[in-house]
């Protein structure tokens, strides 16, 4: 029965990419076949939703009555979402009148998402659009500001299941048609031995420096985490291979897999790709994908070196050496596999230069990837039918939780719009707020950091972009910075305690305990809790204003970042007395304050800027007082 659930499941997962790559790449118009957008994202809904019920599963429930529970689910989806598909022209004229089988294919398709998703994502966002649907159905019962308009279940469940606002909306077309090509591309890249190469290259780079062995886990999990669209994800993929190296280097069990959660994290904050959240940004905010990766850029950049100078700080003060060089492969191994950095060069210029789809520019990388490979590549990794085979079955298996929860997130974004509640919400966190602007990005931030518990990248930014970033906007948050800070705090829930995952996951890996390895997960990133703050305040940081406004925020914001690393690590040129630390820690912070950010913001960064090197300027000539004594 196992071995019969395994080939429908490959069937399915390969027929699910073959489908979303043909319409990628256009050959549906070229055959003449004539859909809706609506219809293509329901057919990979369909699909998804049986997969989710057939693919096997680690300590599957094996039981007959499970086993036939599962096929009739499977079953039901099929049948009902294609339905759906099928009849969707027809439906969609008709949802005002509630056609009954309308009604009764939209019943069944929401049940069994809801059923997936407990399977997929787990019980926190089961539990979140099931209530959400309760809300839609007896909102006119919920006291104060919260009451909306009650929706008899007929209405909603073909208002959402059919109409462009809710389960076939943006969310769900996003993943259906951008997220596949690109998780086929991350698919080819481990494949081919692009993600080997990848820690190769970090080792040659990084590897003679001290505390080498950290710095290429946050070359490389950079490099790949962008693509991968999924910290924890990234965490296993490149955590296998540094997190020993770490380990064997001088760093502590914790430190090495807290080193490695933050910066696979740190992935999906780093564009072009940032784990397909770009695209839906995008998408969104209804603006060029171009201004969304430059938006991006500098907060990304500023994270990776927070990260980078507190490992390097932490190396000297352990007196870590670099990694051995019998450890380090040769130049001229990694020279012949420079050519993995061109399907990179290729979805830039083809996503910047010439202006093509994010879907198409995934699919050509690929494309030239496989060539590459071909023509450059090691024998054992060159493309075969069984590695192509292999490569779109797995991209099938790996797209269908983020199918479910995209599908999810339409729930409850058609629940926002035909109860009222994403107007009531947005008033309410304002009138928490109290006209305090702080106060809500304080706010914001905690409810981000919960509802992205456990949550993939794709998902945490639909859910916050959906339920968060209105109530910024609409006091006056500049729309790209809300967004951009909802997500960056979303991103958080994955290295902060309670729900860390990507820390646990490296825990695992590690040896380490979980919680302290969160800890020290949160340490690390202490940058990606403040940057977001100082860019909602002036988005001089997202390179938003007067040239010589930014030139100032990025100098004063690397300095800042700097000292405010060295009294966290308390470590400059040699250890640091705890005033040295505090002086070093608050010239830190004011300098990190954009100019913009207040009426007093140029002051901030002058005194910021003047004690923190006042202060350098002490620590190194009291260093070399020292060295000179004998």
């Amino acid at each position: 029965m196992s071995r019969f659930r395994e080939i429908v499941s490959h069937i399915l997962a390969s027929a699910l990419t073959i489908f979303a790559v043909s319409w990628a790449a256009g050959f549906g118009a070229t055959l003449g076949l004539q859909l809706y957008d609506e219809q293509y994202a329901a057919s990979i809904l369909g699909v998804a939703l049986a997969l989710v019920f057939i693919k096997p599963r680690a300590n599957q429930n094996t039981q007959p009555a499970r086993l036939i529970f599962d096929a009739v689910c499977a079953t039901a989806a099929l049948g009902s979402v294609g339905y759906i598909a099928w009849g969707y022209p027809d439906l969609v004229d008709l949802v005002l009148l509630r056609p009954t089988d309308g009604v009764i294919a939209s019943t069944i398709a929401i049940t069994l998402i809801i059923i997936g998703l407990q399977r997929s994502a787990g019980n926190v966002l089961v539990g979140l659009v099931v209530l959400f649907l309760i809300y839609a159905v007896a909102a006119d019962m919920v006291p104060t500001s919260m009451e909306g308009r009650a929706t008899d279940w007929q209405k909603l469940a073909g208002y959402l299941a059919l109409d462009v606002n809710g389960i076939l909306g943006i969310p769900l077309k996003i993943g259906a048609s951008i997220v596949v090509p690109f998780i086929l591309f991350g698919v080819l890249l481990s494949n081919t031995g692009a993600a080997n190469w990848f820690t190769d290259f970090a080792l040659t780079l990084m590897g003679r420096f001290r505390g080498g062995a950290a710095k290429i886990a946050i070359l490389a999990s950079a490099l790949f985490g962008s693509i991968s669209g999924s910290a924890v994800a990234n965490v296993v993929a490149t955590g296998v291979v540094t997190i020993p190296l770490i380990k064997r280097s001088g760093y502590g069990a914790r430190h090495a897999a807290a080193i490695e959660a933050v910066a696979s994290t740190g992935g999906q904050l780093m564009p072009p790709v940032m784990g397909a959240s770009a695209f839906l940004m995008a998408e969104f905010l209804q603006i060029p994908y171009s201004e969304v990766v430059l938006a991006a850029l500098v907060p990304a950049l500023l994270y990776y070196v927070a990260v980078f100078i507190q490992v390097d700080l932490d190396a000297a003060k352990l007196g870590l050496k670099a990694v051995p060089k019998e450890l380090i492969p040769s130049t001229k191994k990694v020279a012949r596999g420079a050519f993995f950095l061109l399907p990179f060069v290729v979805l830039i210029v083809l996503l910047f230069a010439y202006n093509a789809s994010p879907a198409t520019a995934a699919l050509w990388s690929g494309v030239s990837l496989l060539v590459l490979t071909q023509l450059l590549g090691e024998k054992s990794a060159k493309p075969s039918i069984k590695m192509l085979t292999k490569a779109v079955t797995d991209t099938g298996l790996a797209v269908v939780d983020i199918v479910l929860i995209t599908a999810a997130a339409g729930i409850v974004i058609g629940v926002l719009g035909i109860s009222g509640l994403g107007f009531n919400l947005t008033l309410a966190l304002v009138s928490i707020g109290g006209g305090n602007l702080l106060l809500l990005l304080v706010l914001s931030a905690a409810v981000c950091v919960i509802l992205g518990m456990g949550l993939p990248t794709v998902g945490v930014y639909v859910l916050l972009a959906t339920l968060v970033s209105p109530a910024l906007v609409k006091v006056g948050v500049e729309p790209k910075a809300a967004h951009l800070f909802v997500m960056y705090f979303g991103m958080m829930s994955m290295i902060t305690p309670p729900v860390a995952i990507a820390s646990y996951a490296a825990a695992g890996i590690a040896g380490s305990n979980p919680m302290a390895t969160g800890f020290s997960s949160v340490r690390l990133g202490w940058s990606a809790y403040i940057v977001p703050v100082l860019f909602v305040f002036s988005p001089t940081l997202l390179l938003i204003g007067e040239p010589g406004d930014i030139a100032l925020a990025l100098v004063s914001a690397v300095l800042g970042i700097w000292w405010v690393s060295m009294a966290i690590v308390g470590y400059g040129a040699r250890a640091l007395s705890l005033w040295y630390r505090l002086g070093f820690g608050v010239s830190g912070l004011l300098a990190l304050i954009p100019a913009k950010a207040m009426a007093s913001g140029y002051l901030t960064d002058v005194v910021g800027l003047c004690v923190g090197a006042l202060l350098t300027a002490l620590h190194v000539w009291g260093q070399r007082q020292q060295q000179a004594t004998p």
